[in-house]
């Protein structure tokens, strides 16, 4: 059984992991590539794999980095079916038929302002092209085996975002782990990952394997940065992943307005994706911590704004608000038409919620700019920026140590992904230090023999 590593390796976006054995070749996620202009080139070459010769797709979860990819894997010959839990088919459906609207329209954008160095610019992929994806879906339940070829899968948890999945992989003589992004033990809405099972080698995550968050109270550094700028009559403009960062968030804004710690406000989720997907929340509470009545409660006191004049409506509302936007990284989505217009005003907070990759809008106002670039024109942002990890779906430092600690027979061998360079290296070297596993570090396109 060989691995080759499609994507991944030195970056955070672009999950794909192909499995080959003699008779059989299975691709684990296929993502897109986002953040440095570098990764995102990736997207536009060729499959490295003629996409006929791929028997299935499993899916870890539905995040675009570990999905996104599907539709150009289907327009380009792939036939087979794409595997994953219940939940993770629902999602997808909803983030990939949003991608590749979004992607349609940026390219009108473009073509209409010209600020593309391409003519015409085009979408990788169209709605339509992701709707071709639906009817190759397959779910399956954690811990029920499937067999593809001489390959056996099995999912189970993976904490992190509903129906999230680790996934192994056996040819009967060797297995391998992919533990896909794993949870953290302390997320307010998911459940945290289930122990790794038996396997000869781990394919894991790094997101995180440099740092470990704070131990602040998120609820409590969120009424802080949430009061501040009610105070002062501002607008909270939380830009948020559309599902599990978006959901958590309105959690918490609820939550806290319910026992009194911060002013009762508007809240808005503007996001029909992000609405589409809370939606999907009361369907799945096996998958998550709240109880249907607990999901009415927490989940629906804010507003959901859906068409372009409501949102467009909300840009004129004056403070204090809360906006709830897509997408987390400032990478595209509504959030950039609202930085745009409440940006320019210091009473009002940009709240970074999470992760924000290298190359992001998000990272470059985290090293210091004042002014980005949104749709072909700069934008000044002398709003109040403010950054808040305790909410990210990513386990930290300490828990990925922990949950590799938890298997019932460690790994002979660990590989890292899914990680900028620092922090895959210094996970590699705890592993290796405190647990005398052999770790390295994927590299883009290597090939390896599992042993």
């Amino acid at each position: 059984m060989k691995i080759t590593f499609l994507g991944a390796s030195g970056t955070v976006t672009g999950s794909r992991f192909l499995v080959t054995t003699e008779r059989t070749r299975v691709l684990v996620d296929c993502g897109l590539f986002q953040g440095l202009k570098v990764n995102r080139l990736r997207n536009w070459e060729p499959f490295p794999v003629a996409p006929y010769d791929i028997e299935s797709v499993v899916l870890t979860h539905a995040h675009l980095d570990h999905s996104g990819f599907l539709p150009v894997l289907v327009r380009e010959g792939f036939r087979g079916e794409i595997h994953c839990t219940p939940p993770t088919a629902d999602l997808c459906e909803i983030l990939l038929c949003d991608s590749g609207k979004i992607q349609e329209e940026d390219a009108r954008r473009a073509n209409r302002r010209g600020y593309s160095k391409h003519t015409p610019a085009l979408p990788l992929y169209t709605k339509r092209e992701a709707e071709s994806v639906f009817p190759r879906l397959s779910t399956l339940p954690f811990e029920a085996p499937l067999t593809i070829g001489d390959l056996t899968i099995r999912l189970s948890p993976a904490g992190h975002i509903l129906g999230a999945a680790s996934v192994h992989v056996s040819d009967g003589e060797r297995s391998v782990l992919f533990s896909g992004d794993l949870g953290g033990t302390r997320d307010l809405l998911i459940p945290p990952p289930s122990p790794p099972p038996p396997a000869d080698w781990l394919v894991m995550e790094s997101t995180y394997g440099d740092r470990d968050r704070s131990d602040v109270d998120p609820l409590q550094a969120l009424a802080e940065v949430a009061s501040e700028t009610f105070e002062r009559g501002g607008v909270l403009l939380i830009p948020s992943f559309a599902v599990g960062r978006a959901q958590v968030i309105l959690y918490a804004l609820e939550k806290l307005m319910l026992d009194g710690k911060v002013a009762r406000v508007p809240v808005y989720l503007d996001s029909p994706m992000a609405s589409s997907v809370t939606d999907l929340y009361s369907r799945y509470c096996a998958f998550h911590r709240l109880s249907p009545d607990e999901c009415d409660r927490f989940l629906s006191g804010a507003t959901f704004v859906r068409s372009v004049k409501e949102s467009q409506k909300l840009n004129r509302r004056s403070g204090p608000i809360a906006i709830v936007a897509s997408s987390g990284m400032l990478t595209g989505g509504r959030v950039l038409h609202h930085l745009t217009t409440r940006g320019s005003e210091r009473r009002n907070t940009l709240l970074l919620a999470g992760h924000q990759a290298e190359g992001s809008r998000g990272r470059q106002l985290l090293q210091g700019a004042r002014s980005l670039k949104i749709h072909g024109r700069h934008v000044p942002v002398v709003a109040r920026v403010a950054q808040l990890d305790a909410f990210s779906a990513h386990a930290d430092q300490a828990e990925l140590l922990g949950w590799l600690g938890s298997a019932v027979r460690p790994p002979r061998r660990v590989v890292l992904v899914h990680g900028e360079p620092q922090a895959a290296d210094t996970l590699r070297r705890k592993i290796e230090e405190e647990m005398a596993i052999p770790t390295r570090v994927a590299e883009h396109r290597d090939a390896s023999e599992v042993d």
